[in-house]
Formats: structure tokens, C-alpha cells, sequence
């Protein structure tokens, strides 16, 4: 695994596509038993170089009513965008993740963590890697719909506070979603 992990964050492969250089961020064991597959790094993280080192990984761990030092402990969780460098920024935000990683890393990754028990999806481009055709029509589809994933996969929307309007519009999401993620997290980190 260590050697996959420093070729990984000596990954160059789109360097020509990022503004502001290559930073692979993301953290992963062999032991992990909860893997979450975000979207990619922001300007915060890119900098830091600390997955989720944002006020969406505050509200991440919130959801997951899990500490920074679980949170941040390999053995316990791995932390695996869809790409692994920020890719800049759009007119709305962000720009979408690069596509060369997953295909490169995330399958080299995988076989590396057996321990996996559950793997949540957070927004559409992992949600569409791994889900593919069970996709439903949206994200708040998809999210509505996380029992039909489980027991591998929990899809989620992003923690982002911009998501707040989203957030507000689905109350379901806090009073339905956010304790059976809670429960299926407790399990996995207990097992």
C-alpha cells in the first residue's frame, strides 16, 4: 500500500489541465473499513493537503457523527476522490474532477483495502462511477433511494454549507438518511 500511495501523490498524469499544479490529496490503509469517495480537493484542501480540511468535512463528520481522529485514521477510513487534484475554478463554483484519475487509481486502490464494508458516493460523478445504470433520474433521486445501494454503497449529497437551500427544501435528508448513515458507520466501524 505505501508504495501505491506515494505514486499516487507523485501523480503528474494532468498536469497540463490544473492551474495550480499537481497535489494528489486523499488517505487510505489497508485496514479500512469505510471508504469515502468525494469529488475532488478544493483551493482549501489543495493547499493544506489534508482531505477535507474544509467546513464540508465539519459537516461530513457531523453526518457521520465521527471524531477528526477517526475520521483522519487510515485504519478506520479512507478518504478517495474522484480526482485527486484540485482542478480549479469554474463561473459556478469549482471545476467538475479530472476524469484520468479513477480510471488510473481507483481500482489499484481498491484491491488493496479487502476490509471495505461500506462506501458512500458523495455527489453525482462518484455516484455515477459506481452506480451506472442504478443511478435514479437526480442526486436527490439518488439520495432518496440510498436504501436500494445498500449494504455496499450510501450515495450522498455534498456537505457543502452551499447546500444549505438543498438541505432545506429536503428535510427528509436530516430526519431519514442521516440516521440510518449514522447507524450503517457505527456498524462499520465496529465489525
Amino acid at each position: 500500500m505505501n508504495d501505491l500511495l506515494q505514486q499516487i501523490r507523485g501523480c503528474t498524469i494532468c498536469r497540463a489541465h490544473l492551474p495550480h499544479g499537481c497535489r494528489p490529496v486523499m488517505a487510505a490503509g489497508e485496514k479500512s473499513k469505510i471508504l469515502i469517495i468525494g469529488q475532488a480537493p478544493g483551493r482549501r484542501v489543495h493547499e493544506s493537503g489534508i482531505p477535507w480540511a474544509d467546513a464540508s468535512g465539519d459537516n461530513l463528520r457531523r453526518w457521520l457523527d465521527v471524531d477528526k481522529a477517526t475520521f483522519y485514521n487510515p485504519a478506520k477510513i479512507a478518504l478517495m476522490p474522484m480526482g485527486f487534484c484540485y482542478p480549479g475554478t469554474g463561473k459556478s463554483g469549482d471545476l467538475p474532477p479530472r476524469p484520468e484519475c479513477a480510471p488510473q487509481w481507483h481500482g489499484q486502490l481498491l484491491e488493496k483495502m479487502p476490509d471495505v464494508k461500506l462506501t458512500l458516493l458523495i455527489v453525482q460523478y462518484a455516484q455515477q462511477y459506481y452506480l451506472g445504470d442504478a443511478v435514479k433520474g437526480n442526486l436527490t433521486a439518488t439520495v432518496a433511494a440510498f436504501w436500494d445501494y445498500l449494504p455496499r454503497y450510501f450515495p450522498l449529497p455534498h456537505p457543502s454549507p452551499r447546500n444549505n437551500i438543498w438541505m432545506k427544501k429536503n428535510s427528509w435528508f436530516e430526519a431519514d438518511v442521516l440516521p440510518a448513515l449514522k447507524k450503517r458507520i457505527n456498524e462499520a466501524l465496529n465489525d
